[in-house]
C-alpha cells in the first residue's frame, strides 16, 4: 500500500544478514578475528587490521552465491563493480566492528536462546519441528560440527545485540505517523490537458548544420565499444534430428510395445456391503463379523438384483450404504489391493464371496464393465513417430556432443572442421561486445542483435568466453559452451573491430531523429509553459479533459512526477495550476477538489511500524558511524585498487 515507504525495509533486512549469518555467507567459521600475517591490509578496525585474504574470500563466496542464483545469466562484467566491491569491504568492516564491541562489552547469549533460534531454522525443521537428524545432516553438507556451527551461532547471536536495541527504541510519534497517512491517502481531483510533442514534430526543422554541430559537441557519446565478429556451431535438438528418418516397422513395433499408452485400460464399478471389523477386534468379534458378512453374501448371491437394498439395509460403510454400497468406477489404489483382485476377476453383475479387508469383511458385486479401448495405430502415428525421433535424436546428440568436443580441440584456429564432421552449419554474427549486443542497426549486416540466435550469444558466458584473452587475440576456438542440457555452442572470434566513433554519414539519420525529438519536446514544452502562465492568470476550462480522481497511494496511470506536482499544489488555492514535462510531452493539470483521506486503523498500524522500522534504520546507521570513529576505523590506501579493479581481487 505504502510502496515507497516499505522499500526502506531492505537496509533492515541488509543489516540483519550481516548479524546472524556472516560466518557462512562471507568469511567462513574462523570467526572474526583469523588472521595471515604478513598479508596486505585494507582497513583497520581499533588498529586491528582486515586482511586482503578475507576479502578475497568474501569476494569469492559473494560472486559464487550469484552464480548459483542467476546460472547462465550470471555475468560478472555487471555484478563485480567498484560499488559492489566497495560494499563488501563496508561490510567486513561493519562485522569486525561490532564483533569488537560485543567482545568489549562482554555480550553473551543464554543457551536457551540458541536452541529455540536454532529450532527456528526452516532447513532445520521436519513437518514444522526440529528434527536433529535433519540438523546433523544440514550440517555435515555444510562441512560443519554441531560444536563449531553452535560456537559460531553464539558469536553472531551476540554480536545481533549491539544493534538490537537501538532498532527496538527507534518509534515515530503517532503524530507524525497520521500526518503521514494522510498525506498519503488525500484524494484530489484533477484535470489534465495535454502538449503532445508529435503535434509539433511538423512544425520544426533540422539542418545539415545543426546535424554537424550536434556530432562535434557528442561524438565521444556516439563511440562504439570493441565488438567482435564471430563464427559459432548449434549443436541443439534440431541439429540433432536433422536428417533422422523413422521407419515405418520401427513405428508398428513401438506401438505393440505400449499400446497401453495409446488407450484407455477396462474400467469397472462396483459395489460392496461391509461388515466392519478390525484386526485388533477379539476373535469371538471377528468370527460373529465374519458370519454377518457369509449370511449377507448367500442373499446376495440367491437375489443379485436386490444387492442395493441389501446395501442399505445392512453395510456399515456409512459413505456408501445410502447410494446402495456404490463405490463408483474403480480407480487404480483406490481400494484395498484384495478387493482390487477380487473385482477384476469377476464378471458384470456378479456377486461375489466374503473379502476381507483392513476394515472388515466385503460383499462385492461388479455393476458395469468398459471394455479397455486402443487407438488405431493410424490414430498415432504421427505421435509415436516424432517420440522416437526424439529418442534416436537424444542418442544421437551424445554421440555428436562427444564429437564437437574433440573435433573444437583438435584444430584450435578454425570451426570448419567441428562442421564439416558433424554436418553442422558454420555461421556468423557481428556486433558482439562486452557488455552485450549492439543494435542491429549499428552492427551492420549480420548483426547478432537481430539474429535467431541473438538469446545464445547475448548470454554472458557466450560473452566471457569471446573476449578470453586467447580467443580474442589469437583467434582460437573456444570451448564447447553448454548453455542448456540440449544446446551447446562453440565461437571463434573472425575479426575484432576496435573501439571507434561512427563517421557522420552513418550515423546523421539517428541524429537528426533525435533532434527532431528534441526540438518537438521543447516546442511542446514551451506551449505548455505558455499555457499554464495564461491559466493562472484567467481561469478557464477549454481543453482539458474529463476530471479524474487520485492520491499518493493511488495515483492511477499518472507519472510520478505529475502526481508530485499535483500534490504539492496549494489545497487553500483552488482552482491550481502546474506543469511538468512527462517524457517528450508537456502535461498542465488543474486541481478544482481536495477530500480528506478516509483512516484505516489497519493501514495505519501497518505505517507506524514501517516508520518505525525506517527511524531504527536511520539511528543504526547513526550508531554505527560512531562507532566506526570511536574504534578508529580506517580504509587504508591498499584497498583503493581492490575496489577500483585495479589490482583484481581473487575470485
Amino acid at each position: 500500500m505504502f510502496e515507497f515507504i516499505r522499500t526502506h525495509r531492505r537496509w533492515m533486512q541488509l543489516i540483519l544478514l550481516l548479524l546472524i549469518v556472516p560466518s557462512f555467507a562471507l568469511v567462513g567459521v574462523q570467526g572474526y578475528t583469523s588472521f595471515v600475517n604478513g598479508e596486505p591490509e585494507l582497513a583497520t578496525v581499533a588498529g586491528q587490521g582486515i586482511k586482503q585474504s578475507e576479502f578475497d574470500a568474501a569476494h569469492r563466496n559473494q560472486l559464487e552465491q550469484f552464480r548459483q542464483r542467476l546460472g547462465t545469466q550470471f555475468d560478472p562484467a555487471v555484478l563485480d563493480t567498484p560499488a559492489m566491491r566497495e560494499q563488501l569491504l563496508n561490510q567486513l568492516i561493519d562485522q569486525r566492528l561490532l564483533a569488537q564491541v560485543a567482545l568489549d562489552n562482554r555480550f553473551s547469549v543464554s543457551d536457551e536462546t540458541l536452541r529455540n533460534t536454532i529450532a527456528a531454522i526452516p532447513q532445520v525443521q521436519d513437518d514444522g519441528r526440529f528434527s536433529p537428524e535433519r540438523y546433523r545432516q544440514v550440517l555435515a553438507a555444510q562441512g560443519l560440527s554441531p560444536t563449531s556451527f553452535e560456537n559460531g551461532l553464539r558469536r553472531d547471536l551476540a554480536v545481533a545485540r549491539v544493534l538490537e536495541p537501538v532498532g527496538l527504541s527507534a518509534h515515530v510519534p503517532q503524530i507524525v505517523v497520521q500526518d503521514i497517512e494522510q498525506a498519503l491517502t488525500q484524494k484530489r481531483t484533477i484535470q489534465l490537458r495535454s502538449f503532445a510533442a508529435a503535434d509539433y514534430r511538423s512544425k520544426v526543422t533540422v539542418t545539415p548544420q545543426d546535424i554537424q554541430a550536434w556530432y562535434e559537441a557528442n561524438k565521444e557519446s556516439l563511440r562504439v565499444p570493441e565488438q567482435v565478429q564471430a563464427q559459432y556451431l548449434v549443436l541443439d535438438e534440431a541439429a540433432a534430428t536433422q536428417g533422422v528418418e523413422v521407419k515405418d516397422e520401427d513405428i508398428a513395433s513401438y506401438y505393440e510395445q505400449n499400446k497401453g499408452r495409446f488407450g484407455t485400460p477396462e474400467q469397472r464399478r462396483a459395489s460392496h456391503i461391509l461388515i466392519n471389523s478390525a484386526a485388533s477386534d477379539s476373535a469371538d468379534a471377528r468370527k460373529a463379523a465374519r458370519a454377518k458378512a457369509e449370511d449377507i453374501a448367500r442373499q446376495a448371491a440367491a437375489n443379485p438384483a436386490g444387492f442395493a437394498e441389501l446395501a442399505k439395509k445392512d453395510s456399515q460403510d456409512a459413505g456408501s450404504a445410502a447410494q446402495g454400497g456404490d463405490l463408483g468406477w474403480i480407480a487404480a489404489n483406490s481400494v484395498p489391493p484384495s478387493l482390487q483382485q477380487a473385482i477384476g476377476g469377476m464378471a458384470k453383475d456378479a456377486v461375489s464371496g466374503v473379502i476381507e479387508s483392513p476394515f472388515g469383511f466385503h460383499v462385492l458385486k461388479v455393476t458395469d464393465i468398459k471394455p479397455a479401448q486402443v487407438k488405431p495405430l493410424a490414430e498415432v502415428k504421427t505421435q509415436i513417430a516424432a517420440e522416437i525421433r526424439k529418442q534416436m535424436a537424444s542418442a544421437r546428440f551424445a554421440e555428436m556432443a562427444t564429437k564437437l568436443q574433440g573435433a573444437v580441440y583438435d584444430q584450435r584456429d578454425s570451426l570448419q572442421p567441428a562442421a564439416d564432421a558433424l554436418g553442422l552449419k558454420l555461421r556468423t554474427a557481428t556486433g558482439i561486445t562486452r557488455a552485450g549486443l549492439l543494435p542491429a542497426d549499428h552492427a551492420g549486416a549480420g548483426s547478432a542483435a537481430a539474429s535467431p540466435d541473438s538469446a545464445l550469444l547475448e548470454n554472458p558466458r557466450v560473452r566471457q568466453a569471446l573476449f578470453a584473452a586467447d580467443v580474442l587475440r589469437e583467434k582460437q576456438n573456444t570451448g564447447v559452451i553448454e548453455l542448456a542440457p540440449d544446446t551447446l555452442l562453440a565461437l571463434r572470434v573472425a575479426v575484432v573491430e576496435p573501439s571507434q566513433i561512427p563517421p557522420l554519414d552513418k550515423v546523421k539519420d539517428s541524429i537528426r531523429a533525435r533532434l527532431l525529438d528534441e526540438h518537438s519536446a521543447q516546442a511542446a514544452r514551451e506551449a505548455g509553459e505558455q499555457a499554464l502562465k495564461t491559466l493562472q492568470a484567467q481561469d478557464q476550462t477549454e481543453g482539458f479533459a474529463a476530471p479524474v480522481t487520485i492520491s499518493r497511494q493511488d495515483p492511477g496511470n499518472l507519472p510520478r512526477n505529475l502526481v508530485d506536482a499535483v500534490m504539492r499544489m496549494d489545497a487553500a488555492k483552488l482552482p491550481g495550476y502546474a506543469g511538468v514535462a512527462s517524457g517528450s510531452d508537456y502535461v498542465v493539470a488543474r486541481l478544482d477538489k481536495v477530500e480528506a483521506g478516509q483512516p484505516d486503523e489497519q493501514a495505519v498500524s501497518m505505517l507506524a511500524r514501517q516508520l518505525n522500522g525506517a527511524w531504527g534504520e536511520a539511528e543504526d546507521q547513526a550508531v554505527l558511524k560512531m562507532l566506526r570513529e570511536a574504534y578508529k576505523v580506517q580504509i587504508l590506501p591498499s584497498a583503493a585498487p581492490i575496489i577500483k579493479g585495479d589490482q583484481p581481487a581473487e575470485g
